[in-house]
Protein backbone atom coordinates (compact mmCIF):
# COMPACT_ATOMS: atom_id res chain seq x y z
CA UNK A 1 0.00 0.00 0.00
CA UNK A 2 1.28 3.48 -1.03
CA UNK A 3 0.72 6.16 2.01
CA UNK A 4 0.71 9.06 0.00
CA UNK A 5 -2.18 11.95 0.56
CA UNK A 6 -4.28 10.96 -2.25
CA UNK A 7 -4.46 7.34 -1.45
CA UNK A 8 -5.15 7.82 2.16
CA UNK A 9 -8.03 10.62 1.48
CA UNK A 10 -10.00 7.84 -0.70
CA UNK A 11 -9.45 5.67 2.09
CA UNK A 12 -10.92 7.90 4.84
CA UNK A 13 -13.78 8.77 2.26
CA UNK A 14 -14.39 5.40 0.95
CA UNK A 15 -13.11 2.29 3.05
CA UNK A 16 -15.56 0.82 5.29
CA UNK A 17 -13.17 0.37 8.22
CA UNK A 18 -12.29 3.95 8.52
CA UNK A 19 -16.10 4.83 8.06
CA UNK A 20 -16.95 3.09 10.75
CA UNK A 21 -13.97 4.81 13.21
CA UNK A 22 -14.96 7.61 12.26
CA UNK A 23 -18.92 7.76 12.76
CA UNK A 24 -21.02 9.25 15.45
CA UNK A 25 -22.16 5.84 16.49
CA UNK A 26 -19.09 4.29 16.40
CA UNK A 27 -19.04 3.27 19.96
CA UNK A 28 -22.27 1.85 19.47
CA UNK A 29 -22.08 -0.14 16.37
CA UNK A 30 -18.02 -1.46 17.01
CA UNK A 31 -19.05 -2.45 20.82
CA UNK A 32 -22.08 -4.07 19.82
CA UNK A 33 -20.98 -5.86 16.79
CA UNK A 34 -18.05 -6.98 18.55
CA UNK A 35 -20.41 -8.44 21.11
CA UNK A 36 -22.86 -10.05 18.66
CA UNK A 37 -20.70 -11.65 16.01
CA UNK A 38 -16.66 -11.22 16.99
CA UNK A 39 -16.48 -12.82 20.31
CA UNK A 40 -18.85 -15.80 19.44
CA UNK A 41 -17.93 -16.42 16.23
CA UNK A 42 -21.14 -15.62 14.59
CA UNK A 43 -21.38 -15.92 11.16
CA UNK A 44 -25.47 -15.26 9.91
CA UNK A 45 -27.70 -13.78 12.52
CA UNK A 46 -31.53 -13.78 11.68
CA UNK A 47 -32.36 -9.88 11.57
CA UNK A 48 -35.72 -10.19 14.19
CA UNK A 49 -32.94 -12.17 16.31
CA UNK A 50 -30.12 -9.28 15.93
CA UNK A 51 -32.98 -6.43 16.25
CA UNK A 52 -33.83 -8.08 19.69
CA UNK A 53 -30.28 -7.79 20.88
CA UNK A 54 -30.08 -4.36 19.66
CA UNK A 55 -33.08 -3.09 21.11
CA UNK A 56 -31.99 -4.59 25.05
CA UNK A 57 -28.61 -2.66 23.81
CA UNK A 58 -30.41 0.39 23.10
CA UNK A 59 -32.91 0.26 25.71
CA UNK A 60 -29.87 0.09 28.30
CA UNK A 61 -28.39 3.02 26.95
CA UNK A 62 -31.45 5.15 26.91
CA UNK A 63 -31.83 4.30 30.71
CA UNK A 64 -28.35 6.10 31.42
CA UNK A 65 -28.21 8.87 28.36
CA UNK A 66 -31.75 9.87 27.92
CA UNK A 67 -34.49 9.24 25.67
CA UNK A 68 -32.68 11.40 22.89
CA UNK A 69 -29.50 9.39 22.74
CA UNK A 70 -30.85 6.81 20.46
CA UNK A 71 -34.22 7.60 19.68
CA UNK A 72 -34.34 5.45 16.26
CA UNK A 73 -35.93 1.42 16.21
CA UNK A 74 -33.30 -1.35 16.34
CA UNK A 75 -33.90 -2.13 12.75
CA UNK A 76 -33.80 1.27 11.01
CA UNK A 77 -30.09 1.36 12.51
CA UNK A 78 -28.78 -2.15 11.59
CA UNK A 79 -30.16 -1.11 7.71
CA UNK A 80 -27.96 2.16 8.01
CA UNK A 81 -25.25 0.18 9.09
CA UNK A 82 -25.80 -1.93 5.77
CA UNK A 83 -26.43 0.55 3.19
CA UNK A 84 -23.71 1.12 0.92
CA UNK A 85 -22.50 4.29 2.08
CA UNK A 86 -21.57 2.62 5.17
CA UNK A 87 -20.55 -1.37 4.42
CA UNK A 88 -20.18 -2.47 8.24
CA UNK A 89 -23.11 -5.59 7.65
CA UNK A 90 -24.33 -7.65 4.99
CA UNK A 91 -27.99 -7.63 4.29
CA UNK A 92 -29.19 -10.87 2.16
CA UNK A 93 -31.61 -13.82 2.10
CA UNK A 94 -30.77 -17.18 2.57
CA UNK A 95 -31.68 -19.68 -0.11
CA UNK A 96 -34.61 -21.36 0.52
CA UNK A 97 -36.13 -18.62 3.19
CA UNK A 98 -38.07 -15.52 3.05
CA UNK A 99 -36.17 -14.24 6.32
CA UNK A 100 -33.37 -11.48 6.71
CA UNK A 101 -30.04 -12.49 7.23
CA UNK A 102 -27.28 -10.09 8.51
CA UNK A 103 -23.51 -11.38 8.85
CA UNK A 104 -20.12 -8.89 9.56
CA UNK A 105 -18.26 -7.38 6.33
CA UNK A 106 -14.69 -8.31 6.35
CA UNK A 107 -13.71 -4.50 6.72
CA UNK A 108 -15.98 -4.19 10.05
CA UNK A 109 -14.16 -7.11 11.69
CA UNK A 110 -10.90 -5.47 10.46
CA UNK A 111 -11.63 -2.23 12.84
CA UNK A 112 -13.11 -3.70 15.73
CA UNK A 113 -9.59 -6.34 15.49
CA UNK A 114 -7.44 -3.04 15.21
CA UNK A 115 -9.06 -0.91 18.32
CA UNK A 116 -8.57 -4.51 19.86
CA UNK A 117 -4.79 -3.68 20.04
CA UNK A 118 -4.83 -0.50 20.98
CA UNK A 119 -5.56 -0.98 24.75
CA UNK A 120 -2.25 -1.33 26.61
CA UNK A 121 -0.51 -4.87 27.57
CA UNK A 122 0.66 -5.83 30.28
CA UNK A 123 3.41 -8.18 28.40
CA UNK A 124 4.43 -7.90 25.33
CA UNK A 125 6.62 -10.45 23.91
CA UNK A 126 9.35 -10.53 21.14
CA UNK A 127 10.98 -13.90 21.54
CA UNK A 128 8.30 -16.40 19.93
CA UNK A 129 7.64 -14.18 16.65
CA UNK A 130 11.22 -13.72 16.18
CA UNK A 131 11.75 -17.51 16.32
CA UNK A 132 8.43 -17.81 13.97
CA UNK A 133 9.97 -15.51 11.49
CA UNK A 134 13.51 -17.56 11.50
CA UNK A 135 11.33 -20.87 11.11
CA UNK A 136 9.62 -19.42 7.84
CA UNK A 137 12.79 -17.84 6.63
CA UNK A 138 14.16 -21.47 7.11
CA UNK A 139 11.10 -23.39 5.29
CA UNK A 140 11.08 -20.96 2.60
CA UNK A 141 14.78 -21.89 2.41
CA UNK A 142 14.66 -25.58 2.00
CA UNK A 143 11.36 -25.72 0.42
CA UNK A 144 13.09 -23.64 -2.83
CA UNK A 145 16.34 -26.00 -2.89
CA UNK A 146 16.47 -28.02 -5.57
CA UNK A 147 19.79 -29.40 -4.99
CA UNK A 148 19.73 -32.93 -3.36
CA UNK A 149 23.37 -32.25 -2.14
CA UNK A 150 22.77 -29.02 -0.07
CA UNK A 151 18.83 -30.68 1.09
CA UNK A 152 20.98 -33.76 2.55
CA UNK A 153 23.53 -31.79 4.18
CA UNK A 154 20.59 -29.73 5.69
CA UNK A 155 18.65 -32.75 7.00
CA UNK A 156 21.63 -34.32 8.41
CA UNK A 157 22.61 -31.18 10.36
CA UNK A 158 18.73 -31.22 11.93
CA UNK A 159 19.23 -34.95 12.25
CA UNK A 160 22.73 -34.11 14.48
CA UNK A 161 20.90 -31.53 16.91
CA UNK A 162 17.90 -33.88 17.52
CA UNK A 163 20.41 -36.34 18.51
CA UNK A 164 22.32 -34.17 20.66
CA UNK A 165 19.03 -33.35 22.60
CA UNK A 166 17.83 -36.55 22.97
CA UNK A 167 21.20 -37.46 24.21
CA UNK A 168 20.95 -34.54 26.75
CA UNK A 169 17.30 -35.26 27.61
CA UNK A 170 18.64 -39.30 28.50
CA UNK A 171 21.39 -37.65 30.73
CA UNK A 172 18.92 -36.19 33.05
CA UNK A 173 19.27 -32.30 31.38
CA UNK A 174 15.92 -31.36 30.39
CA UNK A 175 15.57 -27.77 29.25
CA UNK A 176 12.47 -26.12 30.24
CA UNK A 177 10.81 -22.77 29.43
CA UNK A 178 10.09 -20.52 31.90
CA UNK A 179 7.11 -17.93 32.62
CA UNK A 180 7.93 -15.84 30.37
CA UNK A 181 8.58 -17.77 27.04
CA UNK A 182 5.07 -19.68 28.36
CA UNK A 183 3.34 -16.22 27.90
CA UNK A 184 5.13 -15.19 25.23
CA UNK A 185 4.20 -18.22 23.24
CA UNK A 186 0.61 -18.35 24.26
CA UNK A 187 0.41 -14.61 23.96
CA UNK A 188 1.14 -14.86 19.87
CA UNK A 189 -0.65 -18.06 19.44
CA UNK A 190 -3.72 -16.02 20.81
CA UNK A 191 -3.66 -13.26 18.44
CA UNK A 192 -3.00 -15.55 14.99
CA UNK A 193 -6.18 -17.71 16.28
CA UNK A 194 -8.21 -14.81 16.64
CA UNK A 195 -6.86 -13.08 13.02
CA UNK A 196 -7.17 -16.61 11.15
CA UNK A 197 -10.74 -15.99 12.35
CA UNK A 198 -11.17 -12.85 10.73
CA UNK A 199 -9.21 -14.28 7.56
CA UNK A 200 -12.02 -16.57 6.86
CA UNK A 201 -14.53 -13.91 6.97
CA UNK A 202 -12.12 -12.12 4.06
CA UNK A 203 -12.17 -15.45 2.14
CA UNK A 204 -15.73 -16.05 1.91
CA UNK A 205 -15.78 -12.20 0.96
CA UNK A 206 -13.19 -12.67 -1.62
CA UNK A 207 -14.90 -15.49 -2.87
CA UNK A 208 -18.38 -13.91 -3.45
CA UNK A 209 -16.84 -10.89 -5.31
CA UNK A 210 -15.38 -13.35 -7.96
CA UNK A 211 -18.66 -14.87 -8.30
CA UNK A 212 -20.46 -11.74 -8.96
CA UNK A 213 -17.89 -10.64 -11.31
CA UNK A 214 -18.99 -13.85 -13.06
CA UNK A 215 -22.38 -13.46 -12.84
CA UNK A 216 -21.96 -9.55 -14.77
CA UNK A 217 -20.29 -11.31 -17.74
CA UNK A 218 -22.86 -13.82 -18.33
CA UNK A 219 -25.03 -11.21 -18.38
CA UNK A 220 -23.33 -8.28 -20.76
CA UNK A 221 -22.19 -11.37 -22.89
CA UNK A 222 -22.79 -10.81 -26.51
CA UNK A 223 -20.25 -13.58 -28.09
CA UNK A 224 -21.07 -17.33 -28.55
CA UNK A 225 -22.48 -19.82 -25.55
CA UNK A 226 -19.25 -21.54 -25.91
CA UNK A 227 -16.94 -19.28 -25.45
CA UNK A 228 -18.96 -18.08 -22.45
CA UNK A 229 -18.80 -21.37 -20.94
CA UNK A 230 -15.63 -22.09 -21.42
CA UNK A 231 -14.09 -18.50 -20.00
CA UNK A 232 -16.91 -19.09 -16.98
CA UNK A 233 -15.50 -22.54 -16.23
CA UNK A 234 -11.85 -21.23 -16.25
CA UNK A 235 -12.87 -18.55 -13.76
CA UNK A 236 -13.63 -21.05 -11.36
CA UNK A 237 -11.01 -23.49 -11.82
CA UNK A 238 -9.09 -19.90 -11.62
CA UNK A 239 -10.65 -19.44 -8.24
CA UNK A 240 -9.52 -23.53 -6.68
CA UNK A 241 -6.75 -22.72 -7.94
CA UNK A 242 -5.22 -18.98 -6.87
CA UNK A 243 -2.88 -18.51 -4.34
CA UNK A 244 -5.73 -18.03 -2.00
CA UNK A 245 -7.76 -21.41 -2.85
CA UNK A 246 -4.63 -23.40 -2.67
CA UNK A 247 -4.25 -22.14 0.86
CA UNK A 248 -7.42 -22.46 1.95
CA UNK A 249 -7.89 -25.86 0.86
CA UNK A 250 -4.47 -27.09 2.10
CA UNK A 251 -5.46 -25.57 5.60
CA UNK A 252 -8.94 -27.44 5.51
CA UNK A 253 -7.34 -30.70 4.60
CA UNK A 254 -4.67 -30.62 7.14
CA UNK A 255 -7.32 -29.50 9.94
CA UNK A 256 -10.46 -32.29 8.87
CA UNK A 257 -7.81 -34.62 9.99
CA UNK A 258 -9.03 -36.14 12.66
CA UNK A 259 -5.73 -37.18 14.34
CA UNK A 260 -4.94 -33.29 13.94
CA UNK A 261 -8.05 -32.43 15.99
CA UNK A 262 -7.08 -35.32 18.78
CA UNK A 263 -3.71 -33.63 18.88
CA UNK A 264 -4.62 -30.02 19.06
CA UNK A 265 -7.40 -30.83 21.82
CA UNK A 266 -4.70 -32.17 23.89
CA UNK A 267 -1.95 -29.86 23.48
CA UNK A 268 -4.58 -26.96 24.28
CA UNK A 269 -5.69 -28.51 27.50
CA UNK A 270 -1.88 -29.23 28.36
CA UNK A 271 -1.20 -25.25 27.53
CA UNK A 272 -3.88 -24.12 29.33
CA UNK A 273 -3.34 -26.24 32.49
CA UNK A 274 -0.20 -24.59 32.46
CA UNK A 275 0.17 -21.85 35.66
CA UNK A 276 2.02 -19.47 33.31
CA UNK A 277 -0.94 -19.49 30.78
CA UNK A 278 -3.50 -19.47 33.87
CA UNK A 279 -2.03 -16.69 35.50
CA UNK A 280 -2.57 -14.71 31.96
CA UNK A 281 -6.53 -15.68 32.30
CA UNK A 282 -7.34 -16.14 28.93
CA UNK A 283 -10.37 -16.56 26.91
CA UNK A 284 -12.53 -19.63 27.87
CA UNK A 285 -13.48 -20.07 24.13
CA UNK A 286 -9.53 -20.41 23.01
CA UNK A 287 -9.56 -23.99 24.86
CA UNK A 288 -12.10 -24.54 21.69
CA UNK A 289 -10.44 -22.38 19.17
CA UNK A 290 -9.58 -25.51 16.60
CA UNK A 291 -13.56 -26.55 16.76
CA UNK A 292 -14.44 -22.43 15.60
CA UNK A 293 -11.76 -22.95 12.78
CA UNK A 294 -13.87 -25.64 11.40
CA UNK A 295 -17.60 -24.03 11.87
CA UNK A 296 -15.60 -21.26 9.75
CA UNK A 297 -13.91 -22.96 7.67
CA UNK A 298 -17.33 -25.20 7.06
CA UNK A 299 -19.46 -21.69 6.99
CA UNK A 300 -16.97 -20.99 4.00
CA UNK A 301 -17.11 -24.15 2.28
CA UNK A 302 -20.75 -24.14 2.81
CA UNK A 303 -21.08 -20.64 0.33
CA UNK A 304 -18.46 -21.63 -2.40
CA UNK A 305 -20.32 -24.36 -2.35
CA UNK A 306 -24.02 -22.60 -2.57
CA UNK A 307 -22.00 -20.23 -5.41
CA UNK A 308 -21.31 -22.95 -7.38
CA UNK A 309 -24.84 -24.16 -7.37
CA UNK A 310 -26.01 -20.86 -8.15
CA UNK A 311 -24.27 -20.33 -11.19
CA UNK A 312 -24.85 -23.56 -12.37
CA UNK A 313 -28.61 -23.11 -12.00
CA UNK A 314 -28.39 -19.89 -13.83
CA UNK A 315 -26.04 -21.15 -16.78
CA UNK A 316 -29.39 -23.71 -16.97
CA UNK A 317 -31.77 -20.94 -16.29
CA UNK A 318 -30.17 -19.44 -19.56
CA UNK A 319 -30.05 -22.37 -21.80
CA UNK A 320 -33.57 -23.31 -20.97
CA UNK A 321 -34.81 -19.95 -22.25
CA UNK A 322 -32.84 -19.82 -25.32
CA UNK A 323 -33.96 -23.52 -26.33
CA UNK A 324 -37.36 -22.28 -26.20
CA UNK A 325 -37.35 -19.33 -27.68
CA UNK A 326 -35.68 -21.10 -30.73
CA UNK A 327 -38.54 -23.84 -30.21
CA UNK A 328 -41.24 -21.27 -30.24
CA UNK A 329 -39.75 -19.75 -33.78
CA UNK A 330 -39.81 -23.41 -35.37
CA UNK A 331 -43.28 -24.58 -33.87
CA UNK A 332 -44.22 -20.75 -35.30
CA UNK A 333 -42.61 -21.21 -38.83
CA UNK A 334 -43.74 -25.41 -38.97
CA UNK A 335 -47.86 -23.72 -38.06
CA UNK A 336 -47.48 -20.92 -40.83
CA UNK A 337 -45.98 -23.59 -43.61
CA UNK A 338 -48.89 -26.01 -42.97
CA UNK A 339 -51.33 -23.15 -43.00
CA UNK A 340 -50.28 -21.84 -46.37
CA UNK A 341 -49.79 -25.50 -47.75
CA UNK A 342 -53.66 -25.74 -47.31
CA UNK A 343 -54.58 -22.31 -48.99
CA UNK A 344 -51.53 -21.03 -50.31
CA UNK A 345 -52.07 -17.16 -51.21
CA UNK A 346 -52.25 -15.85 -54.69
CA UNK A 347 -49.56 -13.21 -54.11
CA UNK A 348 -46.05 -14.23 -53.04
CA UNK A 349 -45.49 -15.33 -50.39
CA UNK A 350 -42.03 -13.47 -49.44
CA UNK A 351 -39.97 -10.73 -50.81
CA UNK A 352 -37.08 -9.60 -50.09
CA UNK A 353 -37.03 -5.12 -50.59
CA UNK A 354 -34.63 -4.27 -53.26
CA UNK A 355 -31.03 -2.72 -52.05
CA UNK A 356 -31.29 0.54 -52.52
CA UNK A 357 -31.90 3.42 -50.02
CA UNK A 358 -34.79 5.22 -49.18
CA UNK A 359 -34.95 8.63 -50.33
CA UNK A 360 -36.46 11.56 -48.09
CA UNK A 361 -36.48 15.10 -49.18
CA UNK A 362 -36.33 17.63 -45.89
CA UNK A 363 -39.70 19.38 -47.32
CA UNK A 364 -41.19 16.81 -47.06
CA UNK A 365 -41.92 16.50 -43.79
CA UNK A 366 -44.45 17.49 -41.98
CA UNK A 367 -44.26 20.66 -40.28
CA UNK A 368 -44.24 21.46 -36.09
CA UNK A 369 -47.52 21.06 -35.19
CA UNK A 370 -48.19 22.22 -31.64
CA UNK A 371 -50.42 19.87 -29.14
CA UNK A 372 -53.95 20.69 -28.20
CA UNK A 373 -54.59 21.68 -24.99
CA UNK A 374 -57.84 20.16 -23.66
CA UNK A 375 -60.28 22.48 -22.12
CA UNK A 376 -62.14 21.87 -18.69
CA UNK A 377 -65.62 23.07 -18.91
CA UNK A 378 -66.20 25.61 -15.52
CA UNK A 379 -69.35 23.84 -14.14
CA UNK A 380 -69.94 25.03 -10.44
CA UNK A 381 -70.24 23.23 -7.64
CA UNK A 382 -73.48 22.30 -5.99
CA UNK A 383 -73.11 21.74 -2.33
CA UNK A 384 -75.07 17.86 -1.97
CA UNK A 385 -78.17 17.69 0.74
CA UNK A 386 -76.65 14.55 2.21
CA UNK A 387 -77.17 14.13 6.41
CA UNK A 388 -73.44 13.20 6.78
CA UNK A 389 -71.37 14.00 10.25
CA UNK A 390 -68.15 14.93 9.20
CA UNK A 391 -66.44 14.47 12.40
CA UNK A 392 -66.46 10.61 11.38
CA UNK A 393 -63.50 11.01 9.08
CA UNK A 394 -61.63 12.46 12.72
CA UNK A 395 -62.59 10.03 14.88
CA UNK A 396 -60.02 7.28 14.39
CA UNK A 397 -58.06 5.29 16.92
CA UNK A 398 -54.58 4.69 17.10
CA UNK A 399 -52.48 2.05 18.16
CA UNK A 400 -49.14 2.94 20.02
CA UNK A 401 -47.46 -0.21 19.70
CA UNK A 402 -43.73 1.18 20.98
CA UNK A 403 -45.72 2.05 24.13
CA UNK A 404 -46.98 -1.90 24.49
CA UNK A 405 -43.51 -3.03 23.67
CA UNK A 406 -41.91 -1.07 26.20
CA UNK A 407 -44.40 -2.15 29.09
CA UNK A 408 -43.49 -5.73 28.15
CA UNK A 409 -40.37 -5.37 28.50
CA UNK A 410 -39.95 -3.21 31.52
CA UNK A 411 -42.38 -5.82 32.84
CA UNK A 412 -40.04 -8.93 31.69
CA UNK A 413 -36.92 -7.16 33.21
CA UNK A 414 -37.62 -8.12 36.62
CA UNK A 415 -39.33 -11.40 36.11
CA UNK A 416 -39.04 -14.23 33.35
CA UNK A 417 -42.39 -14.55 32.33
CA UNK A 418 -45.12 -12.45 32.42
CA UNK A 419 -49.22 -13.64 31.73
CA UNK A 420 -51.22 -11.12 29.54
CA UNK A 421 -54.07 -10.20 32.12
CA UNK A 422 -51.05 -9.41 34.69
CA UNK A 423 -49.76 -6.52 31.86
CA UNK A 424 -52.86 -5.42 30.94
CA UNK A 425 -53.98 -5.26 34.88
CA UNK A 426 -50.97 -3.39 35.60
CA UNK A 427 -51.71 -0.96 32.81
CA UNK A 428 -55.53 -1.20 31.68
CA UNK A 429 -56.52 -1.18 28.46
CA UNK A 430 -57.36 2.85 26.72
CA UNK A 431 -58.25 1.22 23.33
CA UNK A 432 -60.47 -1.74 24.37
CA UNK A 433 -60.40 -4.30 21.61
CA UNK A 434 -58.05 -3.10 19.19
CA UNK A 435 -55.29 -2.53 21.69
CA UNK A 436 -55.88 -6.65 23.07
CA UNK A 437 -55.33 -7.27 19.14
CA UNK A 438 -52.24 -5.15 19.71
CA UNK A 439 -51.02 -7.49 22.56
CA UNK A 440 -51.85 -10.27 20.53
CA UNK A 441 -49.59 -9.22 17.76
CA UNK A 442 -46.60 -8.30 19.66
CA UNK A 443 -47.56 -11.68 21.05
CA UNK A 444 -46.48 -13.41 17.56
CA UNK A 445 -43.86 -10.62 16.18
CA UNK A 446 -41.53 -8.97 18.31
CA UNK A 447 -41.53 -11.50 21.42
CA UNK A 448 -41.58 -15.04 22.56
CA UNK A 449 -45.38 -16.19 23.91
CA UNK A 450 -47.00 -19.06 25.00
CA UNK A 451 -50.29 -20.09 24.95
CA UNK A 452 -51.55 -22.57 28.18
CA UNK A 453 -54.46 -24.83 26.74
CA UNK A 454 -55.70 -26.07 29.96
CA UNK A 455 -56.33 -22.19 32.06
CA UNK A 456 -58.45 -19.57 30.64
CA UNK A 457 -57.85 -15.60 31.97
CA UNK A 458 -60.71 -13.05 31.68
CA UNK A 459 -60.03 -9.83 30.50
CA UNK A 460 -62.12 -6.80 31.36
CA UNK A 461 -62.05 -3.04 30.23
CA UNK A 462 -64.40 -0.19 30.15
CA UNK A 463 -64.98 2.01 26.72
CA UNK A 464 -66.89 5.30 26.87
CA UNK A 465 -69.16 6.31 24.66
CA UNK A 466 -69.91 9.55 22.41
CA UNK A 467 -72.75 10.29 25.30
CA UNK A 468 -69.81 10.02 27.97
CA UNK A 469 -71.44 6.53 29.22
CA UNK A 470 -69.19 3.93 30.20
CA UNK A 471 -69.21 0.24 28.94
CA UNK A 472 -67.91 -2.37 30.44
CA UNK A 473 -66.52 -5.41 28.66
CA UNK A 474 -64.62 -8.27 28.81
CA UNK A 475 -63.37 -11.06 26.59
CA UNK A 476 -62.34 -14.83 27.88
CA UNK A 477 -59.37 -16.22 26.22
CA UNK A 478 -56.56 -19.26 26.65
CA UNK A 479 -54.09 -17.58 29.09
CA UNK A 480 -50.84 -16.28 27.43
CA UNK A 481 -47.48 -15.56 28.46
CA UNK A 482 -45.03 -13.48 27.64
CA UNK A 483 -41.42 -15.06 28.14
CA UNK A 484 -37.80 -13.16 27.69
Amino acid sequence: MVFDFDALETLRAHHPAWRLLRSDHASLAIGFLHRVFVAPNTRVIAAADLAEALEDELYALRERWGEDRFPRPALDYLTDWAATDKGWLRKFYRAGTDELQFDLTPAAEKAIIWLGQLSERSFVGTESRLLTLFELLRQMSEGSESDPAKRVIELRRRRDEIDAEIAQVQAGHVPLLDDTALKDRFQQFTQLARELLADFREVEHNFRLLDRKVRERIALWEGAKGALLEEIMGEHDAIGDSDQGRSFRAFWDFLMSSRRQEELTELLDRVLALPAVTDLQPDARMRRVHYDWLEAGEHTQRTVALLSQQLRRFLDDQAWLENRRIMDILHGIETKAIALRQSPPPDDVASIAEPAAAIELPLERPLYAPARRSLIAEIALQEGSGDIDPSELYDQVVIDKARLTRHIRHALQARPQVTLRELIEAQPLQHGLAELVAYLQLGTDSFRAEVVDGAMDLIAWTTAARDGRSTHRQARLPRIIFAR
